[in-house]
């Protein structure tokens, strides 16, 4: 099943990323503190950050989910990621954002979106996530989205936590 697209709550507007979406995920992909605990922990150059939106294009041709793009409703304008990617333990989730755009509810905001696309249309069983233990922020965003702790991994190079939620807890989260 296809996800139908934009995906949209009052601040927010996602939808698939498009090759002319390179130059704005820079200005996020390439600040060091906003990638401090993302992937692994380092910003990227420009043809980086071009290559993962060529990546997330693909990623979606081929799966029907992948990374997509944030757009700030009043303004128009990108401010991160969120979606999924396929990983060996399944379908995880995951986001970034502009720093300007942090402690807003945004990241909680933009999650509520994925996972409603997640498990009502493209009906998939459960989520991973995984978290630097030294980003409680984040932690604390799964949290609110209904992920549980689900043990310690060694991912990108480094520690993390990670978090599991399946479509049966999320719905009952909800009621």
């Amino acid at each position: 099943m296809a996800i139908q697209f934009p995906l949209t709550s009052a601040c927010l507007q996602v939808r698939p990323f498009r090759t002319e979406d390179r130059t704005a995920i820079h200005a996020v992909y390439g600040d060091p503190e906003v990638m401090r605990y993302v992937a692994y922990g380092n910003a990227v150059p420009a043809t980086e950050s071009a290559a993962m939106v060529d990546d997330y294009i693909q990623h979606q041709r081929m799966h029907g989910y992948s990374f997509w793009a944030v757009i700030e409703r009043s303004t128009g304008g990108l401010i991160g990621d969120a979606g999924f990617e396929a990983r060996d333990v399944g379908a995880e989730f995951g986001y970034t954002l502009a720093r300007q755009s942090w402690g807003q509810g945004l990241a909680t905001e933009v999650g509520h979106l994925c996972l409603a696309a997640a498990f009502d249309q493209l009906h998939l069983p459960g989520l991973t996530a995984v978290v630097d233990p030294r980003n409680p922020a984040s932690a604390r965003v799964l949290d609110k989205l209904g992920f549980r702790p689900h043990g310690e991994c060694f991912e990108y190079g480094r520690p993390h936590r990670r978090y599991l939620i399946t479509a049966e807890n999320w719905r009952r989260g909800l009621a």
